[in-house]
C-alpha cells in the first residue's frame, strides 16, 4: 500500500493566479484578503496591491510565495475530503454518566467533579453537551493558568468577554455575567489550578449559583482530598454535589464507537479494544479507525484487519 502524498507543483508560469485566488475565496467565505496574509506570509498591504495589480514590489517573488501558499492549501484541502471523519456523536455508557453528572450541576446549580484517564472522552462529551444545551461554556486550563489572574482571563475568553484587571475585577465581571443565566461553566483539565484559582472559581459559583464542573485527570481529586491542598480546599470540596470517576474505557464504550463507524471487523474486534485499552484510550482508537479507513479507500476495498495493524503501526504503536 502506497500511503504517501504528492504534492502540486508550486512553479507560478503560465498560471492566473489571480483567478486562482478569487476562486478559492468564492469557494470558502473564510478565506479573506487578511486571512490569505495569515496564511502565505504575504504582507496583506502587498497582497491588496497585487490583486489590484498595483504592487511596486517584487511581483515574481510574491507570485512565487502565493504559488506555493495555493498549491499547500489545495493539497489539504484533498486530503481533509480524502481522510474519513469520525462520527459527530457516539452515545457511549461513560459519555452518559458524565452527561448526567453535567445536567446535574446546571439543573440544581451545583458543583460537580468529572476525572480519570486520558482519552475516555471527558473533553468530548463536554463539548457534545455544549452543543444540545444553552448557556453552556468550557474554559480550558493549561499549565501557564495556575495563577489566579490567568485562570480567570480563559473564563472570561470562554464568556466571550472582553476585560482586563486584576482578580477582584475579574471575578465581578464573570459573576455579572452568569448570574441569572441558569448556566453551566465546565472547567476542563482543572489539574493546572492553583489553591486561588479553585477558591475563585468557588466564590462566583457561591454568589451566582451557576453551575460548575470541575473536570480533569486523577490528581484534581487528589488534590483535594490529600497534602497541605486539602485543608485549604476544604470549603470547596464540601459543596461538590456530584463525583464520577472514570478511570479506563469500559468494553460498553468501546464496542459502541466501533459500530458508530459502522464497522463490523468481527475478527479485529479483539485488536480493537486491546488498542482502546493503551494510553489515549478512545481517542486512539479513533484516530486508528480514521487512518486504517484511509488505507482502504485508498485502495478501493473495505476495512481489514491488515488496515487496522498498519495504521497502529504507523501511528507509532507497537
Amino acid at each position: 500500500m502506497n500511503h504517501s502524498v504528492t504534492l502540486l507543483k508550486s512553479t507560478p508560469e503560465a498560471r492566473d493566479l489571480r483567478a486562482e485566488v478569487a476562486a478559492l475565496q468564492a469557494a470558502d467565505q473564510k478565506l479573506t484578503q487578511a486571512e490569505i496574509s495569515r496564511q502565505s506570509g504575504v504582507g496583506s498591504t502587498a497582497l491588496s496591491q497585487w490583486i489590484n495589480g498595483r504592487y511596486p514590489g517584487d511581483n515574481e517573488r510574491l507570485e512565487a510565495d502565493l504559488a506555493r501558499w495555493i498549491d499547500a492549501h489545495n493539497t489539504r484541502t484533498l486530503e481533509a475530503k480524502a481522510l474519513p471523519k469520525a462520527p459527530d456523536w457516539v452515545s457511549i455508557p461513560t459519555s452518559e454518566r458524565i452527561l448526567a453528572a453535567y445536567s446535574y450541576a446546571q439543573l440544581a446549580g451545583d458543583i460537580a467533579l468529572v476525572y480519570g484517564g486520558a482519552g475516555v472522552s471527558k473533553t468530548y462529551t463536554a463539548e457534545h453537551y455544549q452543543r444540545a444545551m444553552p448557556n453552556v461554556w468550557i474554559a480550558t486550563m493549561s499549565s501557564d493558568t495556575k495563577a489566579v489572574v490567568s485562570a480567570l482571563e480563559e473564563v472570561t475568553m470562554a464568556l466571550g468577554l472582553s476585560v482586563r484587571g486584576g482578580a477582584a475585577t475579574l471575578r465581578r465581571e464573570v459573576a455579572r455575567r452568569v448570574r441569572g443565566t441558569m448556566g453551566l461553566l465546565i472547567i476542563d483539565e482543572a489539574q493546572h489550578l492553583g489553591i486561588d484559582a479553585l477558591e475563585s472559581l468557588r466564590a462566583v459559583h457561591d454568589k451566582t449559583g451557576i453551575g460548575l464542573v470541575l473536570q480533569g485527570n486523577e490528581s484534581v481529586y487528589a488534590h483535594m482530598t490529600g497534602g497541605n491542598r486539602a485543608a485549604y480546599l476544604d470549603r470547596l470540596f464540601s459543596r461538590i454535589g456530584k463525583r464520577v470517576r472514570v478511570t479506563r474505557s469500559t468494553k460498553g464504550d468501546i464496542d459502541a464507537l466501533i459500530d458508530a463507524w459502522r464497522l463490523d471487523p468481527r475478527e479485529c474486534r479483539a485488536a480493537l479494544h486491546d488498542i482502546a485499552g493503551k494510553p489515549g484510550g478512545l481517542r486512539g482508537l479513533t484516530k486508528v479507525l480514521r487512518l486504517a479507513s484511509m488505507f482502504a479507500a485508498g485502495d478501493g476495498r473495505s476495512l481489514s484487519c491488515t488496515d487496522i495493524k498498519a495504521a497502529w503501526r504507523d501511528l507509532g504503536g507497537e
